[in-house]
């Protein structure tokens, strides 16, 4: 593991503004933002309206349209990126702390997202000098090639569960290519983007290239989603949000990519060791307090191990360390706001409702060490039958369903009985069973024998209702390109196809 930072001294009462081409600005309205981990006021931050997310979706195009970015050669850009990524990693204790203290997550993990988000800036900066074209032998006197160029504008609307990381995956592959940027963080977690703007600003972005626009979805996001003048969507968040902006980018048709929600399954077989099987099962849904969207929410458990799995789970799962993200020792943090607590618990009472058995966690945690924080214990559900919502539906909180099966087939289809398809991994000592269970599973994200590793180099998404598209890698960059061909014709002449 990562070791923690220390705690470093963050002005939370400074004035958390807009970033709109090249400058600090005011919004129309301020937010209060709660720290999750006691409920108490940890900074307001400035909110744009329609009118200010206009704005800044104008000093964009300006930027595309007549600025000196698109005249900036790759060479350039990288430098500019390379520049981020550094001064993320010299930045990265403040980050982490912001990022925890708004968030909720555990000190740990925001020091992971901190690394990862500089080594996404890094990925892509490298990626920008590579070629990218193509020649393609036609007949004489043509020479023809295909290129790759940006895109225009692009929207980008994140969320709140991994706020810098996510910026990053926009941001990353979007300046790469050439584009120009508006980004509208989620309205409860929105500083570390603004952090970013700085930051930035100082690896020497051209004003407008990058706007940051903190906001409500119907005020900000729908006024991006919407815009003629957006030629690029990338939005990352909930199915039922995310058809509402593909609903709304079809004012122009503009290009779209969904990253959406999961209902993943973790399909573990009798063979492997079950000790290794919690493990990695205990990491794929409490991380992030599940708040994850490619978490293992499913655990299907063959029959013969399907009793000692669920033992040793809820044996472990009760030990785990709850407390504030600030606090080192912490292993499993809040969710984000009241708002994620009351869908959770209402979830838990929904799958005891239906008939699913509760056996350990499915508690809101008050106390002296909890004060008003939004904390749920870790949860597991046993007995549960795969019409129910609790195995259908993306909870988004520390609550796993168990389901058991006999055989191979019935574990497959299990794995892919729902609307979702981002994610999902297979646990056996069978190599050939795996890799034949790993194609037959639909989802866009698989491990053999392991969970939530993923990497800048390869591309995330699903199928299904998980989205459309893909983020990272060279797959990442694609989506932020448009494709040309040039046809050259290296000796005219008249063609005479009219004869007069």
């Amino acid at each position: 593991m990562a070791q923690t930072v220390a705690v470093s001294k963050i002005d939370f009462d400074r004035k958390w503004q807009l970033w709109i081409d090249g400058n600090f600005r005011d919004g129309s309205s301020e937010r209060e933002l709660i720290n999750p981990a006691d409920g108490t006021v940890l900074a307001k931050v400035q909110e744009a309206d329609a009118k200010l997310a206009e704005e800044a979706i104008h000093s964009a195009r300006r930027a595309f349209d007549e600025g000196p970015w698109t005249k900036t050669s790759a060479v350039d850009r990288a430098k500019i990126l390379f520049k981020t990524a550094d001064l993320i990693e010299e930045r990265a204790e403040q980050l982490a702390e912001v990022e925890t203290l708004n968030g909720g997550k555990p000190i740990r993990e925001s020091v992971y997202d901190m690394a990862d988000a500089a080594a996404c800036f890094r990925y892509y900066a490298g990626l920008a000098t590579k070629p990218q074209g193509e020649t393609v032998e036609v007949p004489a006197p043509s020479v023809t090639s295909i290129v790759r160029e940006p895109i225009g504008v692009c929207g980008q609307i994140i969320p709140w569960n991994y706020p810098l990381l996510m910026a990053a995956w926009k941001l990353a592959p979007a300046l790469c290519a050439g584009n120009t940027c508006v980004l509208k963080p989620s309205e409860f977690t929105p500083l570390t983007a603004i952090m970013l703007a700085e930051i930035l600003q100082e690896a020497g972005l051209p004003n407008g290239v990058v706007n940051i626009v903190p906001g409500g979805g119907p005020d900000v996001g729908h006024v991006i989603a919407e815009s003629h003048l957006v030629d690029k969507l990338a939005f990352t968040g909930s199915v039922k949000t995310g058809k509402a902006v593909a609903q709304a980018a079809l004012s122009n048709l503009k290009k779209v990519t969904l990253e959406l929600g999961g209902k993943s399954p973790m399909v573990v077989f009798g063979d492997f060791d079950i000790d290794i099987a919690v493990d990695y099962a205990l990491f794929a849904i409490y991380c992030n307090a599940g708040q994850v969207c490619s978490a293992g929410s499913r655990m299907i458990i063959e029959d013969s191990v399907y009793h000692e799995f669920l033992h040793r789970l809820c044996e472990r799962a009760k030990k785990i360390k709850i407390g504030p993200g600030i606090d080192p020792a912490t292993e499993m943090g809040p969710l984000v706001n009241d708002k994620q607590l009351a869908r959770v618990m209402d979830y838990i009472e929904i799958g005891q409702r239906e008939g699913a058995r509760l056996e350990t966690g499915g508690q809101s945690l008050q106390g002296k060490s909890f004060g008003n924080g939004y904390y749920v214990s870790p949860t597991v559900f046993s007995e549960t039958r795969p019409d129910m919502r609790i195995v259908q539906e993306e909870i988004f909180g520390p609550v796993v369903v168990l389901q058991r099966f006999s055989t191979e087939e019935e574990a497959l289809k299990l794995a892919n009985d729902t609307t979702f398809g981002l994610a999902g991994a297979v646990f056996t000592n069978d190599i050939t069973r795996a890799h034949r269970f790993i194609k037959g599973l639909k989802a866009g994200i698989t491990w053999i024998n392991g969970y939530h590793n993923t990497y800048n180099e390869c591309p995330w998404g699903g199928y299904k209702q998980s989205g459309w598209g893909r983020e990272l890698g060279t797959y990442g960059l694609e989506n932020y390109t448009e494709v040309k061909q040039i046809n050259v014709n290296m000796e005219p002449f008249p063609i005479k196809w009219f004869d007069n």
